[in-house]
């Protein structure tokens, strides 16, 4: 018995630091990004009151990015996704159960990862290449695009997102494929529940140097989507290997008093 208190105390301590680490990074990132925003003008501020600095502080946040559109859009874009997706996965991490604090801040990163250097970069030169497939004005150019970017798209980025984040948990090419092929057809009909009507927006309404924005705003609930099914398979398969070799473990449960 003793045995299992200082194994559980053990337990609990990993999981006060962990929650701890998880804690402070979510301030510090929080913290460095709310600056940043509120300091665009600070070379300006001289005899600005608070409410001068918090008007507008939007607008010139916004002048800013459309600077940086026009001096390195792919980067911008990049960033913009990687943040995206990181969000997206905490999203889909607390979703599915876990507290606040205790995310999983390696399946996090992965995340970010794949936004960061595939999805912002392929985005950019995928909607250029849109606007060259179809370089019309007619009534049918919206809903073709649609169509086009919920088929062909949809169907490629949700594959290379699923596969390159099995490489990052260092799967089997055979796992990778059979649970892309298991959840490729549930992955793609899901998305037409959200993307058709948002991208009548996107397609519509939007320039094209604006849509991913637009699009991450929207992704911020598709990632999460995207990430529950990419990741609950394979978290399945590790809570169940434990089980398989359950009876060859000490028993370590607490004795009854």
């Amino acid at each position: 018995m003793a045995s299992w208190r200082v194994r559980r105390g053990n337990e609990e301590m990993e999981r006060l630091i962990d929650r701890t680490i998880n804690a402070t990074i979510v301030l510090a990132v929080g913290t460095f990004a709310i600056t940043k925003l509120l300091t665009i003008d600070q070379d300006y501020w001289h005899g600005w009151t608070i409410f001068e600095i918090v008007r507008y502080a939007p607008l010139h946040n916004w002048t800013a990015y459309e600077e940086a559109l026009k001096t390195n859009p792919v980067l911008a874009k990049m960033v913009i996704s990687g943040v995206v997706y990181s969000l997206g996965d905490w999203i889909a991490q607390c979703f599915q159960g876990k507290p606040l604090f205790e995310f999983d801040r390696t399946r996090m990163f992965r995340s970010g990862l794949v936004g960061f250097t595939l999805h912002g970069s392929l985005s950019h030169y995928y909607y250029q290449f849109c606007e060259e497939l179809f370089p019309f004005q007619d009534w049918w150019v919206v809903p073709a695009k649609v169509a086009f970017d919920q088929t062909a798209w949809a169907a490629a980025w949700n594959s290379i997102y699923y596969m390159v984040l099995g490489l990052l948990r260092l799967e089997s090419p055979f796992s990778i494929f059979s649970e892309l092929k298991a959840t490729f057809w549930p992955m793609l009909t899901a998305g037409w529940k959200l993307w058709p009507f948002a991208h009548l927006v996107t397609y519509g309404l939007v320039p094209v140097e604006q849509r991913l924005l637009w699009v991450d705003c929207v992704e911020l609930i598709w990632v999460t989507i995207l990430s529950t099914y990419s990741n609950e398979k394979s978290e399945a398969r590790i809570a169940e290997a434990p089980a398989e070799v359950k009876p060859c473990l000490p028993d370590i449960s607490p004795p009854e008093e």
